[in-house]
């Protein structure tokens, strides 16, 4: 299925959007962004477009088998009126997966990474699981059988998709009765609240009528606490992904019977079986005594970390747009780069040791990579920056690394 990547040529736009917000946030003398926060939810999204790059084409496959062989309408046309149709359709569909999202614990294990952030802002938007694609498009299938053409599916897909970015901050308040049909920041700022009464609510992606009609709508009270009940307490976007999914078989290796084993990937959030305890409901959140997790790390520390995120988020860019021109070799070798690059931004704002010689072996693979472009007009360009990258870079983090044992010592 060729579409356009409406998301991909989004990106600019989305980052023109976060230096508005920075700038409101000043003028309104507000801590909208904390740096090691905003820099771990866009290296999620930055992981989930990667992944979609090396899984294009799946996720579509089901969708256009159903469309080609089971469709109900032979030619449903183009006209304005099926446009709206489908994407009230979209809409409507990506409610019930949003919603058992929430419901189910194999489906939330991937859905919680959306979540983590204790902070609430336009960066927010862009934390995105790696894995909640795989499974999402199964819910849209409907739309195949009525005889939607895959195109016009994909690219209203992604147009709900946009829609959902400007909803994440608090920079505007409510918005009178636009709120009635449609999503909004003070709608969704429940969505993203861990205080019991806004868990689960507010599923909706354009319009909010589904969550009016279904009984899910909650009305934005107080601001919300942000993040989830047991916080990740952690900026490594690896543990970011995979972290529900081990107290999930914790969980599951400590029942004995082996219905319950299996209930605990299937039933909502905090269920255990009664052996366990039985159903542990989410606790009220004083808002007098919570604090945001938060490893202090050094200035210097953070303004390396800045600097190598903008790398590679470049890179990144570079690789969404140009991936079609690569081989298989030259996409594996940038894709792991960029993994790496990304979990060990991770680990110096957690002051890991590790990171100093996962930083090391990463200067080797930037000049490494570089070669894999030969048969790129740019070649030579791309290799002198990439030497110098690293020399400057290592030189920078040998800097820090030692300023560091002298600061511990």
């Amino acid at each position: 299925m060729e579409k356009v990547s409406y998301i991909a040529l989004a990106i600019p736009v989305f980052f023109i959007l976060i230096g508005v917000e920075l700038l409101v946030g000043f003028l309104q003398k507000r801590k909208l962004y904390r740096l090691n926060d905003s820099i771990t939810n866009i290296t999620l999204g930055i992981g989930q477009q990667l992944v979609g790059i090396f899984m294009k084409g799946v996720f579509s496959i089901g969708y256009i088998w159903l469309y080609k062989n089971y469709r109900l309408v032979d030619d449903i046309g183009h006209s304005a009126l099926v446009w709206l149709a489908l994407f009230l359709g979209v809409d409507f569909f990506y409610y019930w997966f949003h919603r058992m999202s929430h419901e189910i614990n194999a489906l939330w294990a991937a859905h919680i990474v959306h979540h983590q952030s204790e902070d609430y802002n336009l960066s927010v938007a862009l934390r995105q699981s790696w894995f909640q694609g795989w499974f999402s498009w199964a819910w849209y299938l409907p739309l195949a059988i009525i005889g939607f053409e895959p195109v016009m599916f994909a690219t209203l897909a992604s147009f709900n998709t946009l829609y959902q970015f400007w909803i994440h901050t608090r920079a505007i308040g409510k918005l009178g009765p636009f709120e009635w049909i449609f999503n909004t920041p003070s709608h969704h700022r429940v969505h993203h609240g861990s205080n019991p009464k806004y868990i689960d609510r507010n599923h909706a992606g354009t319009f909010i009528i589904w969550d009016r009609m279904f009984g899910t709508f909650q009305e934005e009270e107080d601001e919300p606490v942000y993040g989830i009940t047991k916080p990740l307490a952690s900026w490594n976007p690896l543990w970011a992904n995979f972290h529900y999914w081990f107290e999930l078989f914790g969980i599951a290796a400590k029942t004995k019977k082996w219905p319950d084993k299996i209930k605990v990937f299937l039933k909502p959030p905090g269920w255990h079986p009664e052996e366990l305890g039985g159903f542990q409901a989410p606790p009220e959140v004083d808002k007098s005594k919570y604090r945001k997790y938060d490893v202090g790390a050094t200035t210097n520390a953070g303004a390396y970390a800045f600097f190598q995120f903008v790398f590679v988020l470049l890179l990144s860019t570079v690789f969404i747009f140009f991936q079609k021109d690569m081989n298989v070799a030259q996409k594996a070798a940038l894709g792991v780069f960029v993994l790496l690059s990304i979990v060990n931004l991770g680990g110096i704002f957690e002051q890991k040791n590790w990171v100093y010689l996962s930083e090391f072996f990463r200067f080797i693979m930037t000049v490494g990579f570089a070669f894999l472009f030969k048969n790129f007009e740019v070649f030579n360009i791309i290799l002198a920056v990439s030497v110098v990258y690293a020399a400057g870079s290592f030189i920078w983090f040998y800097s820090l690394n030692k300023q560091r044992a002298t600061t511990v010592a």
